[in-house]
């Protein structure tokens, strides 16, 4: 299949549409409260609405961030293609029923040759466009409030938070996440992104946006 320049196999469309539904499911779960208390929320209020909201949430931020490595690991000639972690999807599902959540879906590989600062900005256009897609639901949320919806008004919070803790969070400079991989490229392009996006990641939660 081929979108606008991009190409992509008939896996890696099914890792994608796995991927975004597992997390679509693990979110709605723990927004719920995990566990009994998610069954009897979901349940006592219908599947579709919380599942929806989590799709075009969670589901939504996370897609577009693999979509954005791949975009810029292409834009330096490599080749590169999204790739399921079936384990990890499992285990964001469960974790969300025990509560809490940790999701870490799959990743973008790519090959071919890459200088430092080319490695460093794919890894930071994942985070970058989440930062974006968070000013994005902002109007979102100001048109649901405006109009006393309060799916709509819910969908622009939890999409803003989401987006901002997926920020911060891959900008970790641990393991496999990107923040490791912008460290290793610039010191204070690293700083420059990563204190801001912690700093509103925090003062989203403590305005209690998403919930």
């Amino acid at each position: 299949m081929n979108v606008s320049g991009l190409s992509f196999s008939a896996r890696e469309l099914r890792d994608l549409g796995l991927a975004w539904a597992a997390l679509g499911i693990a979110f709605a779960i723990f927004f719920a409260g995990g566990g009994q208390r998610a069954v009897d929320a979901i349940s006592g209020g219908g599947v579709v609405a919380p599942v929806l909201l989590s799709l075009l949430t969670a589901g939504t931020a996370f897609l577009i961030h693999e979509l954005a490595h791949k975009v810029v690991a292409i834009r330096y000639g490599q080749i590169a293609e999204f790739r399921a972690d079936y384990g990890m999807l499992f285990l964001a599902v469960v974790s969300s029923l025990a509560g809490f959540i940790f999701a870490a879906p799959g990743a973008v590989y790519h090959r071919g040759r890459l200088t430092r600062r080319e490695h460093g900005l794919i890894a930071l256009a994942g985070p970058a466009v989440n930062v974006g897609l968070a000013v994005l639901f902002i109007p979102v949320f100001v048109a649901g409030t405006a109009v006393d919806s309060g799916f709509l008004a819910l969908v622009g919070s939890r999409g803003l938070v989401i987006n901002l803790f997926l920020a911060a969070f891959n900008m970790l400079p641990f393991g496999p996440l990107d923040g490791k991989t912008v460290l290793g490229w610039s010191k204070p392009v690293f700083a420059g992104f990563f204190i801001p996006a912690l700093a509103l990641t925090v003062g989203a939660f403590l305005l209690g946006f998403g919930f």
